[in-house]
């Protein structure tokens, strides 16, 4: 063999195949490789060159420069980076699959459990695969490269990614390196210099050093999270966000921190004002961008926010993160976690110094992201009393379209007032005709009225809150305590005993219970629900998820105060038989029915209606 014909050290097309169809996504990454490997180059020479200027050309601007020729189908793309050796070109890329690495790639794919393994990027970094990636799109690639010490050789490096490379000697006469290739046909619209633009856009727009394509200047929006806070001016600040996240409205506030310590890290997050109407099906797919070194990594690395934090647009760069071979793969990266908590805290950070500072800017953003937001409580069990302490809700003390916090509504508490009260419905209007909210608004106690679909999955299991249980009113299981005054107009305790239990044989099955009512002022019957039952609105929602998910019965509560209530007791006394007795009992049940909004048969209701107006209009 000569000298300058050198063998892989492993079969590189089974490694490039696994590099190919196993790695990579879309063929335009290899210019996103490719552009790293130059980055890594530039950052290398502008860290020496400051304490070394014994070097070829010292004072060379650091620059990327890429052409294409669209009619021959080539491309090229040269730094002035620190170089390699000859030895460099052997050990860093000739030996691409040395060391188990081949070995290592055939068994990314699956674990003994069949799921995809994570892949190491320290190990894949040491090899230098990204480079390969751009043997997708030619059949063939050139090397030439001169290492920045003074005494170093040019050399050029050629392959065609199969058995062997050759090393020679050229007369490059500038420091670092130049890759170039002929794209196979299948991929000569990369040859095109406005196809080159549009993927640099998308991946290297924020690169720390200018790149041309063809003489221009690409990369002219510079990385604005890495400057400092008081040298960015508002409007550039508006300007980015709308870059990033295609709004046409500034973001109602943003975040810019930088991160030094156990992790380092910079980043420039926004909170939007408005939310798309898709919201949960757009923000379960949407995340932040990820930049390491600023080479971009991911579009939307789902792994930076929580859920509940989805609407939040940005960039994160972590001098952390390798530049791996498969920037898709973040899922269990430790240090990706760890970047998620720090952004977590600070976001809620600024949300509570909004709610005690800047009142109206936190208006819109309960009113734009609360739905979504609230999610949390269930989701992150480390900040779940800050969520709660943030969340908002509307009570029957306030207006339509007004919210408190849970600390305020104890604070406005009444002095006797035991637990926090709410009350579940399609919406405030449904929600205000509730007879089971008549005895509250009687007293004067305040009820939280929850008709966000979001609320159904939430409130409930808050709890409690500042040592005050929380109880929906359209439980069984209130606690009214003695109450004279409202009950000083009801039935005797034998004659109420006595119509009740016949109520409940009349209703039968159709109930759990019939018992007297302490919570109803003006209607004569209402429906409450068990104390294990489920709330009426979550009954709903597992309906709808489960079309055989049963009901629970619910408790026939009477008011027997009421005067139909007194009515049917003396009907009751008469003739236990009549006609009339079980046809009004069935009525208003049925009425309690069709007020929760759960009537399963209006016609049936109606023929029993005209049924009574006809025998009581004789």
């Amino acid at each position: 063999m000569e000298n300058n014909v050198y063998e892989f050290k492993a079969e590189m097309k089974q490694l490039l195949h696994l590099i190919i169809h196993s790695l990579y996504t879309n063929p335009e990454i290899f210019l996103r490789e490719l552009i790293s490997n130059s980055s890594d180059a530039l950052n290398k020479i502008r860290f020496r060159r400051l304490t070394d200027t014994n070097l070829i050309d010292p004072e060379t601007e650091l620059t990327i420069k890429i052409e294409v020729d669209k009619d021959k189908k080539t491309f090229s793309i040269e730094d002035t980076g620190i170089g390699m050796l000859r030895k460099d070109l052997i050990e860093r890329i000739g030996t691409v699959a040395s060391s188990g690495t081949l070995e290592f790639l055939k068994n990314l794919k699956q674990n003994d459990n069949g799921k995809q393994k994570q892949l190491d990027g320290e190990l894949i970094g040491q090899f230098g695969v990204g480079f390969y990636s751009a043997f997708m799109v030619t059949d063939e690639i050139t090397i030439e490269t001169l290492f920045a010490d003074l005494d170093s050789q040019p050399c050029k490096w050629i392959s065609k990614g199969e058995e062997k490379f050759t090393i020679e000697e050229c007369d490059r006469k500038n420091r670092g390196t130049k890759i170039y290739f002929t794209f196979k046909d299948e991929y000569s619209h990369f040859s095109d210099s406005e196809s080159i633009k549009n993927i640099l856009q998308k991946y290297s727009n924020f690169v720390d050093f200018p790149i041309y394509v063809n003489g221009e200047e690409i990369n002219k929006v510079k990385p604005i999270w890495q400057r400092k806070k008081d040298e960015i001016k508002e409007d550039e600040l508006n300007e980015f966000y709308k870059y990033i996240s295609n709004d046409f409205q500034d973001p109602l506030g943003h975040l810019h921190f930088t991160i030094e310590g156990n992790i380092n890290f910079k980043g420039l997050v926004f909170i939007p004002q408005s939310a798309p109407q898709t919201i949960y099906s757009e923000m379960m797919n949407k995340s932040l961008q990820l930049y390491s070194k600023r080479i971009f990594i991911q579009d939307d690395c789902l792994e930076l926010l929580p859920d509940y934090l989805r609407f939040l647009k940005g960039v994160v760069d972590t001098e952390d993160l390798p530049l791996n071979v498969s920037r898709e793969v973040t899922q269990s990266s430790p240090l990706i976690a760890k970047i998620r908590n720090v952004i977590t805290g600070k976001v809620l950070g600024v949300l509570e110094d909004w709610s005690a500072n800047d009142k109206e800017k936190f208006e819109k953003f309960h009113k734009t992201w609360s739905s979504l937001f609230k999610t949390g409580i269930n989701s992150d069990f480390t900040n779940k009393q800050k969520i709660i302490d943030l969340s908002r809700y509307e009570t029957s003390g306030l207006d339509k379209g007004r919210f408190k916090s849970l600390k305020e509504y104890v604070e406005t508490m009444q002095p006797e007032q035991k637990d926090i009260y709410y009350l579940m419905g399609d919406s405030r209007e449904l929600i205000e005709k509730n007879p089971n909210l008549e005895y509250f608004n009687k007293k004067g106690i305040e009820v939280i009225f929850l008709y966000d679909p979001v609320d159904v999955f939430t409130f409930p299991y808050i709890f409690s809150y500042d040592g005050k249980n929380i109880k929906s009113i359209d439980k069984a299981d209130i606690d009214f305590g003695k109450d004279d005054e409202i009950k000083k107009d009801s039935l005797k305790e034998k004659q109420s005993k006595s119509l009740i239990e016949f109520i409940k044989s009349k209703l039968d099955t159709k109930v759990e219970d019939v018992i007297e009512s302490k919570r109803l002022v003006e209607s004569p019957v209402s429906l409450v629900s068990g104390a294990n039952a489920l709330d009426p609105q979550m009954e709903k929602m597992m309906q709808y998820f489960d079309k055989e998910f049963t009901k629970s019965k619910k408790i026939l509560e009477v008011n027997t105060s009421h005067p139909l209530i007194k009515n049917l007791h003396h009907l009751f006394e008469q003739n236990k038989d009549d006609e009339l007795l079980s046809k009004s009992i069935n009525l208003l049940y049925e009425s309690a029915v069709l007020i929760e909004g759960k009537l399963e048969s209006p016609s049936d209701y109606a023929k029993l209606v005209f049924e009574m107006l006809e025998k009581l209009s004789k």
